[in-house]
């Protein structure tokens, strides 16, 4: 019996040693052996076991990068930075002479006063997971003071942490691996910026079943893969509204089949083309094939110059059998600076974000029509919100005597009871102008 006991506790003994956590230090502290600097003429120095990046005027961003490369691991590292300075550390980074002539580019845990431990996607996608998507870790970062990091990047998974504080939350496919690397920022011709300094140290990295030591993270996810629900997305009751490839779902608003023009999908993008402006004139408006009640609805969407369209939700198809759109209430899509649409209607409720002809946006400042933006619809019963790249811009109540007068002044006073239907289709509108939409989700409430 007493053998036996010594087995267990030897073989326990032997199984935690087995599992227990390997950190392999990425720095000898004496020199900089197992590194190379790319790009830049900054100066990087090691004392004490600390690595110096000194900042110079008139160079590019310089970058001190690991000759290995690395896949799954968990990165810890101290940092400390003087005041007025911008830096990173990229992981999972890369360097090829035929990218932007040999610039490193890739994932960045970002060093800075203002955004410290989001994620920049180097000389490429740019911010990844920007400083507002989690305001409780904005300004953490301290001048002339440690402070320690973590990332972890297992997978699609990347999150990040500034002193045990979660800052990132990530799902992202683009690069499974590359070096990590230390950034010193190009300053120009700053002359007080010159000679500052950036300074890491205790740089360690386990790579050895990492998933195992995964922390858990409060902060909030994005998930920037096309047209996917990331793990935590469906055990939160995201679902895709649309697949990225197929028109499964989807089928016109006054046919009962998808439109066999107007319509494309190219590379996980469903595009409806221009076809002179006009109000569902070519392949007509998109519903959904159910309805919804409560829900939340994420959509994302690029317009072209001067382009009109919208979201519409309550739909009712059969109200509206002639010509023009179908009838809902509408997130309305529009170039303001451009379509003639914005100054029509009443204080400005054409415009984007708004809902289209009765409430105008609070606040639509946040919308770059270079890029990809992000529409928001949140219904629970009769309360409703409109969100513009994750800013609140309309809310309103409906099925009272308000809303009702509302729409007695809209020009929707014609359809009974509009926008008092308990559910009702998501449509996607055609109106005569090229514009994008990905990234179709809802969650049922």
């Amino acid at each position: 019996m007493q053998n036996r006991h010594i087995l267990f506790i030897l073989v326990f003994l032997l199984s935690g040693t087995l599992f227990a956590q390997e950190w392999t230090p990425l720095c000898n502290g004496k020199n900089l052996k197992g590194w190379k600097k790319l790009n830049g003429s900054a100066e990087f120095k090691v004392k004490d076991g600390v690595i110096t990046g000194v900042y110079k005027m008139n160079t590019p961003n310089t970058f001190l990068v690991t000759e290995n490369n690395y896949g799954d691991f968990i990165l810890e590292f101290d940092f400390k930075i003087d005041e007025g300075l911008n830096s990173g550390v990229q992981f999972r980074s890369q360097s090829r002479k035929d990218y932007h002539k040999g610039k490193v580019y890739g994932y960045q845990f970002e060093i800075d006063g203002q955004c410290s431990g989001s994620v920049y996607d180097e000389e490429r996608r740019g911010w990844l997971y920007p400083p507002n998507a989690n305001p409780a870790a904005i300004k953490t970062l301290k001048s002339g003071v440690w402070h320690k990091a973590r990332i972890e990047a297992v997978g699609n998974s990347i999150r990040t942490w500034i002193n045990d504080l979660a800052c990132t939350n990530l799902w992202d496919d683009m690069t499974p691996e590359g070096f990590i690397a230390l950034q010193v920022h190009s300053i120009g011709n700053n002359k007080d910026l010159n000679g500052k300094t950036v300074s890491w140290k205790d740089i360690r990295i386990c790579t050895t079943n990492v998933a195992q030591y995964q922390t858990n993270s409060t902060a909030p996810e994005i998930n920037t893969v096309v047209n996917s629900i990331s793990p935590a997305e469906a055990a939160d009751g995201w679902k895709l509204l649309w697949d990225g490839k197929t028109t499964e779902g989807w089928r016109g608003a006054k046919i009962n089949a998808f439109p066999q023009k107007g319509w494309t999908i190219e590379n996980g993008i469903l595009k409806v083309h221009k076809s002179g402006g006009g109000e569902s004139t070519n392949g007509g408006d998109i519903v959904t094939v159910r309805k919804y009640r409560n829900f939340i609805l994420k959509v994302d969407f690029k317009i072209t110059p001067g382009a009109n369209s919208g979201i519409k939700y309550f739909v009712n198809p059969d109200l509206n059998k002639g010509e023009g759109s179908a009838i809902g209430c509408e997130f309305q899509i529009l170039d303001d600076k451009k379509h003639p649409d914005a100054k029509l209607g009443v204080k400005g409720n054409r415009t984007l974000g708004s809902l289209y002809d009765l409430i105008p946006t609070i606040n639509s400042g946040n919308f770059n029509i270079n890029e990809f933006n992000n529409a928001t619809v949140v219904v629970m019963d009769n309360h409703v919100e409109h969100l513009l790249n994750g800013i609140k811009v309309v809310e309103y109540e409906r099925n009272n005597q308000m809303w009702n007068a509302l729409v007695a002044y809209s020009k929707y006073k014609d359809w009974p009871d509009f926008g008092n239907a308990a559910e009702g289709h998501i449509l996607l509108q055609d109106h005569g102008d090229e514009v994008w939409f990905k990234n179709i989700k809802i969650k049922e409430l």
